[in-house]
């Protein structure tokens, strides 16, 4: 194999080596730009990092204590992709107005959701057990039935696929960094149709009870699929 190197590119072997060194070091280095290079160990349990994050986590936080969550996000192994607080704030505000049209009293505090909606949407993120990003399978939209990501029931029995995005480097498929990606699948019946998701920011976070993976606000709403919260809410107020 050594040899066969060497002829196609008629290099000398220490340049190839040098080669595929910096080949490899770019893709190690494209890959930690996704889990972070910082310690990824938290002491503390999965509430205690997510207070501890209140510019991103704050309000997360408040919607996991009002759906009566609290000892599940202290004490069971847990993976969380964690919606930031953007998630909430942009879907209330895309609701109150909604509301006001159809005469119903509009969202002035988190409270004014009753629990079990939240509790719905919120384990939606929530899955038991924990799994890294190196516990995922490969997901490739582009070649779906080859690199097709994998199906799981979170929390609360909603089925969401889940899978890593191998990107390219240097022009090689599939050498780049790793992100991964988390999908909705509103009817269970048609799997492949109407997946609504989010990418993650940051993964592999390890606090004492089990692994957060962040997601990135991408103009998606809070609980995937709008719609149905919103339905939820409406018939809640009536």
């Amino acid at each position: 194999m050594k040899n066969s190197i060497l002829n196609y590119f008629n290099l000398p072997f220490v340049i190839v080596a040098g080669l595929l060194l910096v080949l490899s070091s770019c893709a190690k280095d494209s890959y930690y730009r996704d889990g972070g290079k910082a310690n990824p160990i938290f002491d503390g349990n999965m509430l205690e990092f997510l207070q501890s994050k209140p510019k991103e986590f704050d309000t997360i936080a408040q919607v996991i204590k009002l759906a009566g969550m609290e000892e599940v996000f202290k004490n069971e192994e847990l993976t969380f992709f964690a919606p930031n607080d953007k998630f909430i704030r942009q879907t209330i505000r895309r609701l109150n107005p909604e509301l006001r049209t159809l005469y119903l009293d509009t969202i002035k505090t988190l409270a004014d959701i009753k629990p079990e909606i939240w509790r719905k949407y919120l384990s939606r993120y929530l899955f038991k057990g924990k799994n890294k990003l190196a516990d995922y399978s490969q997901i490739d939209f582009d070649l779906i039935n080859t690199f097709p990501g994998q199906n799981y029931f979170s929390y609360n029995n909603a089925v969401l696929n889940i899978g890593v995005i191998y990107e390219s480097a240097n022009g090689v498929k599939y050498l780049g960094y790793r992100r991964l990606v988390i999908n909705h699948i509103p009817d269970i019946s048609k799997p492949r149709d109407n997946w609504q998701g989010g990418t993650v920011s940051s993964s592999d976070i390890q606090p004492s009870n089990g692994v957060v993976h962040t997601l990135v606000w991408e103009g998606r709403l809070f609980g995937f699929d709008y719609n149905d919260f919103y339905q939820d809410v409406i018939f809640s107020k009536r």
